[in-house]
């Protein structure tokens, strides 16, 4: 049996490579990983989300980001590119990454809802800056948020339907009628 050795890739050459390159890549402890292609309805399930925070956060600290903006996981050595994401650090002003957001926000699809629900919410959780971490369902009308406490404990909230989603990091209410806008679910 033959194996291959995979080449590991430093941060630096890997926000270079990136900066170069027409395809984005997600980055764990010096490999890269292409990024899935979404369909149209998690494109208007993110751009309802990203839009509703910026709303919110217009005229605060926090700022509001889409996927283009990519967090920086230390432990684990990774970048990822959440959907949406919101800063409240003034000071985590890098220009290619966050390192401390408080809200992150996934929308899951087929060939990404493991990775989301199992290597991202760990790496996530380390991030002694993120107070919430939501999952929005892009087949049905769910919303999961794992929220952080103020004893750094994580607790799940499922909602369904006709919820309406509290997100503390921003202050706000919003309806699930409005993330889904547009989607037909």
């Amino acid at each position: 049996m033959q194996q291959a050795k995979l080449a590991y890739l430093s941060v630096e050459d890997y926000l270079h490579f990136e900066q170069q390159g027409e395809i984005r890549h997600e980055y764990v402890d010096g490999q890269i990983y292409a990024m899935a292609e979404t369909t149209r309805r998690h494109n208007a399930i993110s751009l309802n989300i990203a839009a509703l925070f910026r709303a919110e956060v217009r005229g605060t600290p926090r700022r509001a980001y889409i996927s283009g903006m990519k967090v920086r996981v230390e432990f684990g050595n990774a970048f990822y590119y959440p959907d949406v994401m919101v800063g409240c650090d003034a000071g985590d002003d890098h220009e290619l990454y966050l390192k401390r957001p408080c809200l992150i926000v996934e929308v899951l699809s087929p060939s990404t809802e493991n990775i989301d629900r199992r290597e991202k919410l760990f790496a996530y959780r380390s991030l002694p800056s993120l107070r919430e971490y939501v999952l929005v369902a892009s087949d049905e009308r769910k919303v999961e948020v794992f929220r952080r406490d103020e004893q750094d404990e994580w607790s799940l909230t499922t909602l369904e339907e006709r919820d309406n989603l509290h997100l503390e990091c921003i202050n706000a209410t919003i309806s699930l009628d409005d993330i889904y806008e547009d989607t037909k679910l």
